[in-house]
């Protein structure tokens, strides 16, 4: 039976609870299901249509765009509000590293904020662990941001310490506004707000039960929590806390960090509602290289024409690369291996272990693969397979040896879900894994298996593959490695462009915390024999106006790059006037796509040719994007 309840998705944490008690239990629980979560993942359940209404970081409100809050609802403080810490054994302004919690997107805007303006524009390196990994590494000039429960726990065990809501009203004089109750517009009713307003009242009174309820649990003073909630905790979102709020948001706007957003409430609606912003200024910003919300993002897909689109990418595309120069690479790509486990659905290329078809090159095979990209001037070979279960960590390592010593190409190598794969099969970290195959020669990491980063259609179309937080964490420890990659998405199976514009926005993301993707290329889904899935949307159309929009949306991402292989030559030579600055690799062989049906190629001259004839300059590039030839 349907469950026709109200979604409503909190944060887990102490300083939550006021806002929600009661709303698991009747009457409210007649009317909403709750369920409790960390930040990042009710932000992302908003953002993927899994609930109606969340208590979420406000951060990510502005990143989804278009929502409306809760008036007088708030997780707030008018100073010290001791869980939103930077902690570090040497002084904060002097450290080199911070390891932060992104489980809370706000509190990571706000600390860059804070130290941009305490190190006069300057911030250390940022690198996302989870709580007690960042803890762990803090000694010397390495620190962490640590936020929620956690920070209660440590309190008083480290020498140097910034309270950043305090930093905040030191900088603004205004309160800081953590988290408030947002949906989109329309997901609540006057009663349903009267229940939400009912809950946070319930909650104020029972804060000595809560404090006293979480002490037995954690060990920690009843008395010191009851004071955190009372205290450092304002459950407010009045005037003050608006201005505090409207603030932030110019702030990170203003330093690219979020989208511009506004404070916009449920009961404004109800009145009158506010007219949305022309399509016209959209197109503006989006040309202007500004940073756009998911929800604008949408909305350009869904309502700018193809013509408005491709001019607002191309400006895009003009004011990143003035030169007028186009990239391509001479590389192979080569698949070492059909055999793979994960049976996705829209796969033609794989076969099971054991099959008939089913084959895995010998050393003279790729050997001779290797050689023809050298004899043609190749600087780089792209390595990818299945997931071959008797493959060992060994045999990469000595394989990635082999082709450094005889070859010497550039190695491009090894997808998140394979580095995963390996991963699982020797029990050891990704960390180790990567570690040890860039020690045999790997040089980066190829962004395939991304299909669409919303785990709705990953369970679809690839149930037995890694879920989006885990494709995303190895890029992050990748790059954190100082390893770069690429970012890539599949779409046109069961994907609707809100899931595309969250994919977009989930890599922006992890870029701008670590800024190791290289370049974006996107493809639609390749329905043809073999397949086990019926295609959705797709075509030259779409993809132009997917390109153009990742184009847009990706304003951290420098390349973007053509997609010729699956769309054709001439619709490639269109797409470098839809965003992209990249022509791709030269075609030796592709077997994935080409199982399906697909069978595009060029050669180096050719590539060169396309590129002039739509009205650019060619340069040969490496997988960095530096250039090995003069523009021409």
């Amino acid at each position: 039976m349907t469950d026709s309840r109200l979604r409503v998705a909190a944060v887990g944490y102490l300083n939550a609870r006021p806002l929600y008690e009661g709303l698991d239990r009747d009457p409210a629980s007649a009317r909403l299901r709750l369920d409790c979560a960390v930040p990042s993942e009710v932000a992302r359940r908003v953002a993927e249509d899994e609930a109606d209404v969340a208590l979420m970081p406000v951060a990510a409100a502005a990143t989804i765009g278009d929502l409306r809050l809760v008036r007088g609802c708030a997780i707030a403080s008018r100073g010290p509000v001791r869980s939103v810490v930077l902690v570090g054994d040497a002084p904060i302004d002097e450290l080199d590293e911070i390891g932060v919690d992104l489980s809370s997107r706000t509190s990571v805007v706000l600390a860059r904020l804070v130290l941009r303006a305490r190190r006069r524009g300057g911030e250390p390196r940022l690198v996302g662990r989870a709580p007690r990994e960042a803890l762990e590494h803090v000694r010397g000039r390495t620190g962490a941001l640590v936020i929620g429960d956690p920070a209660l726990e440590v309190e008083g065990r480290h020498a140097h310490v910034v309270d950043l809501a305090q930093a905040w009203r030191e900088l603004t004089g205004l309160p800081f506004v953590f988290a408030a109750w947002c949906g989109r517009p329309g997901a609540l009713s006057g009663d349903d707000e009267r229940l939400l307003e009912r809950a946070r009242a319930l909650g104020l009174e029972r804060r000595p039960a809560i404090a006293a309820e979480y002490a037995a649990r954690t060990g920690l003073s009843a008395s010191s929590l009851l004071s955190y909630l009372r205290e450092a905790i304002a459950y407010e979102l009045g005037d003050e806390e608006r201005r505090g709020l409207e603030r932030f948001y110019d702030e990170a706007a203003r330093a690219g960090l979020l989208p511009p957003a506004r404070v916009r409430f449920f009961d404004e609606d109800r009145k009158a509602p506010s007219p949305a912003p022309s399509l016209d200024g959209l197109l503006a910003r989006a040309a202007e290289g500004k940073r756009l919300s998911a929800a604008e993002g949408e909305r350009l897909g869904q309502e700018a024409s193809l013509f408005d689109l491709g001019l607002a990418a191309d400006a895009v595309r003009c004011r990143r690369h003035p030169d007028g120069v186009v990239t391509y690479i001479v590389d192979r790509n080569v698949n070492y291996t059909n055999v793979c486990t994960t049976s996705c659905r829209f796969c033609a290329f794989y076969r099971p272990l054991g099959h008939p078809e089913a084959w895995l090159l010998t050393r003279e095979e790729l050997g001779k693969k290797l050689q023809e990209v050298v004899d043609a001037g190749g600087v780089q070979i792209l390595l990818q397979g299945g997931l071959h279960p008797e493959l060992r960590i060994e045999w990469y390592e000595d394989l990635f040896r082999w082709m450094k010593r005889e070859y010497g190409l550039g190695l491009h190598a090894l997808s998140p879900e394979e580095i995963l794969h390996v991963a699982r099969l020797e029990g050891l970290s990704v960390h180790a894994v990567l570690e040890r195959l860039r020690a045999a020669g790997l040089d980066s990491v190829p962004g395939g298996g991304a299909e669409i980063l919303v785990d709705r259609v990953r369970r679809t179309i690839a149930k037995a593959k890694c879920t989006s937080d885990e494709w995303l964490g190895v890029m992050r420890v990748a790059h954190h490695m100082g390893l770069r990659s690429s970012a890539t998405m599949m779409y046109g199976t069961v994907d609707t462009l809100r899931d595309r514009v969250n994919h977009l926005v989930k890599v922006r993301d992890l870029q701008d915390e670590t800024r190791g993707f290289t370049a974006f290329f996107c493809w639609d889904f390749q329905h043809e024999r073999g397949t086990r899935i019926e295609p959705g949307d797709n075509g030259t159309v779409l993809y132009l106006r997917q390109q153009a929009l990742a184009r847009i949306l990706l304003d951290n991402i420098e390349h973007v790059g053509a997609s010729w292989v699956t769309q054709g030559p001439e619709v490639g030579q269109v797409a470098l006037r839809f965003g992209a600055d990249d022509f791709g690799s030269v075609m030796f062989e592709e077997n994935v796509v080409s199982s399906a049906g697909t069978t595009f190629g060029m050669n180096a001259g050719a590539m060169e040719s396309r590129i002039r004839a739509a009205g650019f300059r060619a340069a040969r590039r490496n997988v960095h994007y530096e250039w090995l030839t003069p523009p021409a």
